[in-house]
C-alpha cells in the first residue's frame, strides 16, 4: 500500500481575486507503509536538533511559522537564516528517503478569466475541487505506470469542512461512475487524519505546498516587491520538490467525457516560467 497524502496552501474557497493569495497549491508526499516509521523518525531527529535536543511541547510543524519573516509560534525570533537552512533540510529529506511528490498550481485570476464547459459533479471554479480532482487523476496514472500491477493508494487529505460533499461526490464518481476502463481503480481508500500532530506526513506535505506556492507567486509575477534572496529561496525549495515529480506536465483525462476538463486545467495552472532553473542560478 502507497499512502498519498495531499494538503493545501492558498485556499480562499470560491474566492478568486484575493490579491494576498493568487495561487493555489494542492499536494504532498507520498509513501510505502514499510517506510513510514523511518521517515517519522528521521524527521523526528531533525527536529530534535534543531530545538537542540529538545523538542517543545505539543509541537507541530507549521511551515507558515517556520518560514515567516520574524518566525512565529516555536520558531519566533529565531535567525532567519537558521530556520531557511532547516526548511531546506527537510525537503532534502524526502529525496534522501526517496519518496515522491504529488501536486499541482492554480492561477486563481486565470481561473476567474477562464471558461470551461466540462461536465463535471463540483464548481470547475473552485480551486480545491478541480486540484482535487486531479490529484486522483495524478495518483492513479502514477500507482498504474509507476508502481506495478499490485500496487494501490490511499489518498489521505488534511480535513476541510467546506468542501466535505464535494470531496465525498468527487470520490464517488471517480472510483464508481461512469466507463470502467476509466474509473481511479488503483486508489482503493480515502482517509482523513485525525490529528495532524500524530501525523508527521501531513506536516511534511505542508512545507512542501507552501514553498511551491510561495515560488509560484514569484514565478506569476504576483511578488515584485520581493527581495532577490527570498524569491531565491523559495526557487532553492522549488528545485528541491521539482526534483521528486515524476509528471511535469498534467495528466490528460482518459475520457472522452470531459473533453475540456484537461485544457482548461492547462489553461488555469501555475507553473514556472522558462528555464527557471537557470534564471536562479541552480
Amino acid at each position: 500500500m502507497h499512502f498519498y497524502y495531499l494538503d493545501e496552501s492558498g485556499c480562499t474557497g470560491t474566492e478568486l481575486l484575493d490579491s494576498q493569495q493568487p495561487i493555489f497549491v494542492l499536494g504532498g508526499v507520498s509513501i510505502r507503509d514499510e517506510g513510514w516509521n523511518a521517515t517519522q523518525e528521521a524527521l523526528r531527529e531533525r527536529i530534535t536538533a534543531y530545538f537542540g535536543g529538545t523538542i517543545p511541547d505539543e509541537f507541530e510543524l507549521h511551515a507558515e511559522e517556520l518560514l515567516s519573516p520574524n518566525g512565529d509560534g516555536p520558531f519566533k525570533g529565531h535567525d532567519r537564516d537558521r530556520r531557511s537552512a532547516f526548511a531546506k533540510s527537510i525537503l532534502r529529506l524526502i529525496a534522501e528517503k526517496k519518496h515522491n511528490l504529488h501536486l499541482i498550481g492554480l492561477d486563481k485570476q486565470k481561473m476567474a478569466n477562464t471558461q470551461c464547459n466540462a461536465c463535471v459533479p463540483y464548481d470547475v471554479r473552485t480551486p480545491y475541487l478541480l486540484a482535487y480532482d486531479y490529484m486522483i487523476t495524478y495518483i492513479n496514472w502514477f500507482v498504474k505506470e509507476k508502481l506495478g500491477q499490485s500496487a494501490r493508494a490511499m489518498i489521505i487529505l488534511d480535513t476541510k469542512d467546506q468542501f466535505m460533499d464535494d470531496i465525498e461526490r468527487i470520490t464517488f464518481n471517480r472510483r464508481f461512475e461512469g466507463p470502467t476502463t476509466y474509473r481511479a481503480n488503483k486508489i482503493v481508500e480515502f482517509s482523513y487524519p485525525i490529528d495532524s500532530r500524530k501525523n508527521p506526513m501531513v506536516q511534511l506535505s505542508d512545507l512542501v505546498v507552501f514553498c511551491a506556492k510561495k515560488f509560484l507567486e514569484c514565478e506569476g509575477r504576483y511578488r515584485p516587491a520581493w527581495p532577490a534572496n527570498a524569491r531565491r529561496f523559495y526557487a532553492e525549495c522549488y528545485s528541491l520538490i521539482d526534483q521528486r515529480i515524476a509528471k511535469k506536465n498534467p495528466i490528460k483525462r482518459e475520457t472522452k467525457l470531459v473533453p475540456d476538463i484537461s485544457d482548461y486545467l492547462e489553461a488555469v495552472r501555475a507553473k514556472p516560467v522558462g528555464r527557471w532553473k537557470r534564471r536562479y542560478g541552480l
